[in-house]
């Protein structure tokens, strides 16, 4: 279990949360069309995921338009923006914000992925979500840059995670 706080308050995150070193746990996530799909689907590419609680906060809004403007500079590299938004929200928010260089999968029928990622936030009035989180894997899923973000409220270290990609 991790701790992180929301508005300055202590939360409880359960799960283990991914090491810099370790390899990535197999995951099946809901994309945009419904489909299920996992981490295998992008095997061979590096992969940043940004995870979040829901795309409606303004924070999360905020990483989600950050990493579309940083993708676009990346090679070989998908930026995977992982929230319980349903995929219409998603795709909604993406939509009308012409944001197209970032995928969205849902947790929708992937709940195991925040226990595996140990991102589940477990109090607080978040509890059921996913914590701010941020993972870069190479291309073979390990992990070569892990931030389980101190404050949900905070954006994540966007110039520790391309550093990363180098």
């Amino acid at each position: 279990m991790s701790h992180v706080t929301f508005k300055g308050q202590p939360i409880s995150v359960d799960g283990q949360f991914p090491a810099v070193g370790s390899t990535a746990p197999a995951f099946s996530l809901v994309g945009g069309d419904l489909s299920d799909v996992a981490l295998s689907s992008y095997a061979g590419k590096r992969k940043v995921l940004n995870i979040f609680p829901s795309v409606d906060t303004g924070v999360c809004a905020a990483s989600v338009r950050r990493f579309n403007e940083l993708a676009g500079q990346l090679d070989n590299t998908v930026v995977l923006c992982i929230s319980a938004d349903l995929p219409f929200a998603q795709a909604r928010f993406c939509g009308a914000e012409g944001l197209d260089r970032v995928t969205n999968l849902s947790l929708m029928r992937g709940r195991q992925f925040l226990n595996d990622y140990g991102v589940a936030i477990a109090s607080g009035p978040l509890a059921g979500l996913a914590a701010r989180a941020v993972l870069v894997l190479d291309k073979h899923d390990k992990v070569i840059h892990a931030e389980l973000v101190s404050e949900i409220g905070h954006e994540p270290n966007y110039d520790a995670a391309l550093k990363a990609l180098g």
